[in-house]
């Protein structure tokens, strides 16, 4: 997020950024490149497998980032889920979809 970037613009931004990246790794799997040649086919699945694994993880990003919003909606974003203390600029500049201050975020 940029100084001049509302959370709201950085959090879309992000949202877009992250649906963009899990379409085009789902298209990839699921139209996987395959010949006759055993090696070539295991090749293909390792390369799938961390193509959904990464899919995955970006998934629940954009769970995070959809959460973020939520919280933008119902005046919640900034408060840390554990303890509702504030969260400092400086970290949603930096993980503008996180749930907790610092403290909290292990």
């Amino acid at each position: 997020m940029t100084d001049a970037e509302s959370p709201n613009e950085a959090l879309n931004d992000l949202h877009d950024r992250l649906s963009d990246q899990i379409e085009e790794l789902e298209a990839r799997t699921a139209a996987p490149d395959t010949d006759a040649s055993f090696s070539d086919t295991a090749q293909v699945t390792a390369e799938i497998d961390e193509q959904r694994s990464l899919t995955a993880e970006l998934r629940e990003l954009l769970d995070d980032v959809e959460r973020a919003l939520a919280r933008l909606d119902d005046g919640t974003y900034g408060t840390c889920e554990i303890c509702s203390g504030e969260i400092g600029d400086e970290r949603l500049a930096e993980v503008p979809a996180t749930r907790f201050c610092i403290e909290h975020a292990a």
